[in-house]
């Protein structure tokens, strides 16, 4: 059994990378868009049919003009940049929620919820921008599988301990700090990178897009003043601090705006 499941995790990580585009890394990939995206579309439509969506506004209708110019934007620097066909099975939507929580999320193939409590944060379409920059983002860089694939190899993991550990005291004491570790350790981070990953790329598509970057600090700074500056310690986080994000963004912006340069945009919204 143990030589089984060492077997089944190197062949996993061995024939399952897939390159992200933006950063030219392997990515650890166990699921194809043929297997991930037809289940992603059915649990969006669902959520939908659970939830008050809001049609017919002018607040709607910005978030679906503002997710068409994102995802355009990035649909141009792929076809620039030799990954002509990278979209083929992705099928954007957009859709308002209303709802108080100030988030807004994508599913895997592009199925993107903003809700109604993030609108007074972003201010406006540039601050939808960053936001939708960031979930278009996640979509591209396939993280949704990626999260699902890196939590296959941590259940993989607890199984091989426990196969392993035949007394049942020391079985205990492995699963309680597997389970710690593994988190903080392993899982915790791995978001916390796909958040970054996510808002680097984010920041450079919305560029393409006409967006100002230099919005997406602001924005931070303002969910910063939101919040309170309450929050866990970063280490406990799925998410970078927002210290972090406003540092990292700022940072970035220059080179967002160079690369926007690249395809005739100087001005910005």
């Amino acid at each position: 059994m143990k030589k089984f499941i060492l077997i089944a995790v190197v062949f996993l990580m061995v024939t399952a990378c897939k390159t992200n585009p933006f950063t030219g890394k392997s990515t650890l990939n166990f699921y194809p868009n043929s297997q991930i995206f037809p289940m992603a579309f059915a649990q969006y439509d669902q959520f939908l049919t659970e939830n008050n969506v809001v049609t017919g506004t002018s607040e709607a209708q910005m978030i679906t003009n503002v997710g068409q110019r994102i995802s355009s934007a990035a649909e141009r620097w792929l076809n620039s940049n030799g990954y002509a066909g990278y979209l083929k099975d992705y099928k954007w939507e957009y859709n308002l929620v209303k709802d108080e929580t100030v988030n807004a999320w994508c599913m895997p193939g592009g199925k993107i919820v903003f809700y109604t409590g993030i609108l007074p944060i972003c201010q406006g379409e540039t601050g939808v921008a960053v936001v939708m920059g960031h979930e278009v983002a996640h979509a591209l860089a396939d993280h949704g599988a990626q999260r699902m694939s890196a939590g296959t190899l941590q259940q993989i993991g607890a199984v091989a301990g426990n196969v392993a550990i035949k007394d049942p005291q020391k079985r205990n004491m492995f699963n309680q700090a597997y389970g710690i570790g593994s988190s903080l350790g392993v899982m915790l981070p791995f978001s916390r990178s796909h958040e970054t990953e996510a808002d680097r790329i984010g920041l450079q598509i919305m560029a393409i897009a006409g967006y100002n970057p230099d919005e997406a600090a602001d924005l931070w700074r303002r969910m910063k003043a939101k919040s309170g500056g309450q929050a866990p310690p970063e280490f406990m986080s799925t998410h970078p601090s927002n210290d972090t994000r406003i540092r990292n963004l700022t940072a970035w912006a220059p080179a967002a705006k160079q690369e926007a340069a690249k395809y005739g945009v100087t001005s910005f919204e």
